[in-house]
This record gives C-alpha cells, structure tokens and sequence, in this order.
C-alpha cells in the first residue's frame, strides 16, 4: 500500500484520536497531542460526511471542556485548523479557543455562526 504524505498524516492524527478517545472513555484527562488529534479526527470525519464549515466550527468547540484535560492543555491551544475533504473539495476550518472554560456542549452558537459569515465560512479551494 503507498500512501502520500497526507495520508500518512490523516493516519497519524486517527491513530492519536482513537488512544485519546479510548483515554477519555477511561476519565483519564488528554494531554496536548491527544486533545488536538481528539478534535481535528472529529471536523475531518464531519467534513467527509457532508456538513458545513460552520456546522463543524461549532461542535468542535463543544467536544471537550477543561475537565477532559490536562491543567494547562486549554491555554496551550488558542486554535486548531483542519483541512477536511468535504464532497466538493478541501476547505480549511479554524476552530478557534476550543476547549471552553465553559461546560462541554453550551458554547454559544450565535457567536459561531456570525464568525463564520463574517469569515465567509473560512472556506479555501479545493485541494489536489
């Protein structure tokens, strides 16, 4: 099997999701690595299935709240941007602050999806 280097990443960063999921599952709080790869798995999964930039944008902000992670894991992450495959091309999502202080799944919407008009949907083209 030959794999590109994007693929080869794609693997790394699913590998590191599923030892960050099963970790999570335990109660056991992620580290950096895993919170990172924990998130970008989900927005590149949800682009493949179709859903919007803002749409992702959104629940990736609601995935983990600092009780998930490790002390200091949230300010070490102030961004995460991902290039999911969506059905017509690769578009790059920022998610931007994504661990809140807040409880998990009680971001605030409105605020999301006003950035993401003024942001045009952090749409780039379409890759290779």
């Amino acid at each position: 099997m030959k794999l590109t280097a994007k693929e080869q990443e794609r693997l790394t960063v699913f590998t590191a999701a599923e030892v960050a999921r099963r970790r999570k599952e335990r109660g056991v709080p992620l580290n950096h690595p895993e919170a990172v790869a924990y998130i970008s798995d989900w927005c590149i999964e949800r682009g493949r299935d179709g859903q919007s930039v803002a749409e992702i944008r959104s629940g990736a902000s609601k995935l983990l709240g600092r009780e998930d992670v490790m002390d200091g894991v949230p300010e070490m992450i102030d961004m995460i941007q991902v290039e999911p495959v969506f059905p017509d091309g690769t578009k790059l999502v920022t998610v931007h602050d994504p661990i809140r202080s807040d409880s998990v799944g009680s971001a605030d919407d409105e605020t999301t999806e006003s950035e993401a008009a003024t942001n045009g949907g952090d749409s780039a083209g379409t890759d290779e």
